[in-house]
């Protein structure tokens, strides 16, 4: 084959590339409804309404693709959504289940909402209604306000438990979940803002500081491990840590968290381990879906005995 001969051929399969991938944008989004993106679920139990996520992506030229997030547990890898005449649908292994069955999701989309049905792995038929999540891109600079020590060190004013029965105390300076029951939450809710916050835990405890009520950074007995989006100084299922700065069980350990919009950045223990990163949607146990408005800080108790102090938040102005 000749030069001029090669070179036509890479051309016209240059076309025939831009000319799928065109086609198939075109189906994907036609009458301008296109599942790519992330979207906000809320799904009915039964007994009770529970925060969801999706996020659908385009794999290569026709291909559909995503990650899912229950109720509970972390972002779950979809290798094929299926989007056909304005159905969504796909299915996932369990993960925490007991049960070997994959849960089916089944959704239909019209004019940029997103309702239907969930099967879970557990035969349980689930309603949901999504839509898309914002981005929460901000404009300008961010100008912060003052330092607010928002616990007292003396007793829970200005907190709640998630459950009836608390089982949180404080004493001597100290919020202390003594053993696993309820969450507890902020009465007040923010935007952008600073956390500084201290914490202990004991051997192979397990706990979280959620930002605004729906994004985790997991606190948790990982010493010696290797980072992981779901150990110690992880956003839950999303963002790996560049290195591994847990200490000891029962040393005093610092979380400086800055939250711009999606936008994070970590320093565990004096080291910066996550630089500006990009949340994409809620983690599991998120108290709602609803991430355009602003959130509570909320402490997870429910993982066995840890201890905070020194909780420190600057909203932005």
């Amino acid at each position: 084959m000749s030069i001029f001969q090669n070179a036509s051929f890479l051309s016209m399969r240059r076309l025939m590339v831009v000319f799928l991938l065109s086609s198939t944008i075109s189906c994907v989004s036609a009458q301008n409804e296109s599942p790519i993106g992330r979207w906000d679920l809320m799904v009915d139990l039964g007994d009770k309404v529970v925060p969801s996520w999706l996020e659908v992506k385009l794999s290569g030229i026709k291909t559909l693709v995503g990650y899912f997030v229950a109720e509970g547990g972390s972002a779950r890898p979809i290798s094929k959504v299926n989007f056909v005449d304005g159905k969504i649908s796909f299915s996932i292994p369990p993960q925490w289940e007991d049960t070997d069955k994959d849960m089916a999701f089944e959704a239909v989309l019209k004019d940029d909402k997103l309702t239907g049905t969930i099967l879970s792995s557990k035969g349980q038929r689930q309603t949901l209604i999504g839509e898309r999540a914002p981005l929460l891109k901000r404009t300008s600079p961010v100008t912060w306000g003052e330092p607010i020590n928002i616990f007292n060190g003396l007793n829970l004013d200005g907190w709640h438990a998630s459950k009836k029965k608390n089982q949180w105390v404080a004493e001597n300076g100290i919020m202390k979940s003594p053993q696993s029951g309820a969450n507890i939450i902020t009465d007040q809710k923010f935007n952008d803002f600073i956390l500084h916050i201290e914490f202990r835990y004991p051997e192979g405890s397990n706990s979280g500081v959620y930002l605004r009520g729906r994004y985790e950074i997991q606190v948790e007995d990982s010493r010696g491990q290797e980072p992981s989006s779901t150990f110690f100084g992880g956003i839950y299922g999303f963002i790996t840590p560049n290195e591994m700065a847990a200490k000891a069980p029962g040393e005093w350990q610092t979380y400086d968290i800055t939250l711009v919009g999606r936008r994070v950045t970590v320093v565990a223990n004096g080291k910066k381990i996550i630089t500006d990163q990009i949340i994409p949607g809620i983690t599991g146990g998120a108290l709602d879906s609803k991430e355009g408005e602003p959130g509570p800080i909320m402490l997870q108790g429910d993982h066995g005995p840890i201890e905070y102090r020194n909780i420190i938040i600057t909203p932005a102005k």
